[in-house]
């Protein structure tokens, strides 16, 4: 007998091929949601107060313009696979260079509280977590929508590999459903911000090893987020 994790991978699977169907492989999912989250991930790390920022300012606009290029050429130009494909590799990289910013900025924010607590106001302390904590939030359901079931144009095919998340609509009969559904971005954003706010799986579960790493990592950067920065913050400008 097969694991039980096996066959809910297999029924998810199953299930998203009943609701998806025959698609037409030019299906390009819109961007505009993507490209408002990546403008609001650029703001907010440039946003932060010098001491905090780990990127020089320059950083920011260049970064923006080399994941915004491709992310635009992809609804406008005519050979979309060669721009689908630098797209992915750019959101990676992207997904990186702010994951990694994030976290950096994260312990400056600790080592500013417990080292030069006199420095930095509570007012900044707040206002420096929430940044951290949204852009942990948008950088994950960026890397979300990106790399489940091979990407947003592989969902919409149909020739999308095994999933890396069980959505509760793989379980509704399909008449209950809008037409031709599957996971839009607006779903990893729904994803990443649950898992920031519970710490847990909530309506929709990894899958996948993978899955559960970056579910896990991104828990952690919420919480310590929360428990040691904005409730520090908030306890200096109560006092």
């Amino acid at each position: 007998m097969l694991p039980v994790y096996v066959l809910i991978k297999r029924g998810a699977n199953e299930a998203f091929k009943i609701m998806n169907g025959p698609t037409n492989k030019s299906i390009i999912e819109p961007r505009w949601p993507v490209v408002l989250t990546i403008f609001a991930v650029i703001i907010l790390l440039a946003a932060l107060p010098g001491r905090i920022r780990f990127f020089p300012d320059w950083l920011a606009p260049v970064l923006g313009i080399a994941v915004l290029a491709p992310t635009a050429a992809v609804g406008l130009a005519t050979a979309k696979v060669r721009w689908l494909r630098l797209e992915r590799i750019v959101m990676l990289l992207f997904f990186v260079v702010s994951g990694c910013g994030s976290i950096v900025n994260l312990a400056n924010l600790i080592t500013a509280m417990i080292g030069h607590s006199s420095q930095v106001s509570g007012l900044q302390l707040l206002t420096s977590s929430i940044g951290v904590w949204v852009t942990n939030v948008l950088a994950f359901s960026l890397l979300y929508w990106q790399i489940d079931r091979g990407g947003p144009e592989a969902r919409a095919s149909g020739t999308s590999p095994m999933p890396d998340w069980l959505f509760p609509q793989a379980g509704v009969e399909a008449e209950d459903l809008p037409l031709d559904w599957r996971p839009v971005f607006v779903d990893y954003l729904f994803l990443g911000f649950n898992t920031a706010t519970a710490f847990s799986p909530t309506d929709v579960l990894p899958l996948t090893m993978r899955a559960k790493i970056l579910m896990m990592l991104e828990s952690s950067i919420s919480l310590v987020t929360i428990v040691v920065v904005a409730s520090r913050a908030i306890n200096i400008l109560g006092n």
